[in-house]
């Protein structure tokens, strides 16, 4: 299928044989109101890749990639500072749970209980409630230097956090190897029946947070033949249609604002743009796959995004409205980004037709994600 294969990087875009991945550097990013240091650490491989990954949220804060000139930039939404995390939030980098996404009146069943979460977008759970795990104090319990230096956070939820059953302790370790992949490996083990989904919600710009550029002339491809509409408050309505004949067709590589400005379909119109689940596959698998692909051809650089989970969560940013100012001193305003969660369909505890997000003790719920990125050849042709 065109624009699902690996674009190796061009050779101009090479860096200098001479550099190498420098040993990860650990620094205070900030301090919480309660005194607790935020830290951040960073990881370089040689290759003009840097990733920079802090413990409030286990966010991923900034993240340099070398274009098809070999010029880098931050292509990651996201701060200067602790404040703006703290201050206008949006999910910008952050490690979601317990649930990624919405469940709907924030309520769901199990084992003959039910449970009342918090709601935090309209009648609806929203990314684990008000006070998710993008707000809590993650700990660094590992950091690696060599080849492929990474750095693991951990988050133990007690019981009824958020309304949510269980103690559930999650790890969260990023990777970035010579591929110039950044992997970021989520895992959960509870201490009684719970229900889980994690992801990492980072907002790409390819061309550079600070480019003042949309997203919507980058060309997307999700190779995925359904996807699942969703209700009035983006709830899916339980369906899994065809994306042959939509909007939603991104099987071969579609420019995102093309179908988003025509306005016609009621799926767009609901979600002010794209902000719906693929059925990428029917059920987790071991490996990871190809999720989505996305490449600016104004810089050259593509994305592309691989998990082992079964649904992609595309969004476009339709939400940001210019009230959060970034790291480069612009206002983030209205696709000036978008997210690619790999993660399980939204609301799937009320819809045993999506699967099960049920986790039992000595099981291990296990998402990995990765992001590899690369350059293309100048042609910008797509329509």
């Amino acid at each position: 299928m065109r624009g699902v294969v690996s674009v190796a990087l061009c050779a101009c875009a090479a860096i200098p044989a001479a550099a190498q991945a420098a040993e990860p550097g650990r620094t205070v990013f900030g301090t919480l109101p309660d005194g607790s240091k935020v830290e951040e650490v960073t990881l370089a491989n040689g290759k003009g890749v840097i990733a920079r990954v802090i413990s409030w949220g286990a966010i991923l804060r900034t993240l340099e990639v070398p274009d098809r000139a070999g010029k880098t930039a931050d292509v990651v939404l996201g701060y200067n500072d602790l404040a703006g995390y703290l201050a206008k939030p949006k999910y910008f980098g952050a490690s979601i749970g317990r649930y990624g996404n919405r469940i709907r009146a924030g309520r769901f069943s199990l084992d003959g209980h039910a449970y009342t979460l918090a709601t935090n977008d309209g009648s609806n759970s929203l990314h684990g409630g008000t006070a998710g795990f993008d707000k809590k104090l993650w700990t660094i319990t590992e950091v690696k230097g060599g080849a492929t230096p990474s750095v693991s956070l951990r988050y133990v939820s007690p019981d009824g956090e958020e309304g949510y059953p269980g103690t559930l302790t999650v790890t969260a370790t990023y990777t970035l190897d010579d591929t110039n992949t950044l992997t970021v490996a989520y895992r959960a083990t509870t201490d009684k029946p719970t229900i889980v989904n994690l992801t990492n919600h980072s907002f790409f710009n390819l061309a550079g947070e600070g480019s003042g550029r949309s997203i919507l002339d980058n060309v997307l491809t999700i190779p995925a033949e359904r996807y699942t509409p969703v209700d009035a408050t983006l709830i899916p309505t339980g369906e899994q249609v065809a994306v042959a004949g939509t909007p939603f067709d991104f099987r071969t590589p579609r420019v995102i604002g093309a179908r988003i400005r025509d306005g016609r379909d009621l799926q767009i119109v609901r979600g002010r743009g794209y902000d719906h689940n693929w059925v990428v596959t029917n059920v987790p698998t071991a490996e990871t796959h190809l999720a989505a692909r996305v490449e600016d051809p104004e810089s050259g650089r593509v994305l592309e995004v691989a998990s082992n989970q079964p649904g992609v969560q595309f969004y476009a940013g339709n939400f940001l409205d210019g009230t959060a100012v970034g790291k480069s001193g612009l206002a983030y305003r209205q696709s000036d980004a978008l997210a690619l969660e790999p993660e399980l369909f939204p609301d799937t505890p009320n819809q045993p037709a999506f699967g099960s997000a049920r986790l039992d003790p000595g099981a291990t719920y296990r998402n990995v994600i990765a992001y590899r990125f690369s350059t293309s050849p100048d042609h910008r042709t797509h329509k």
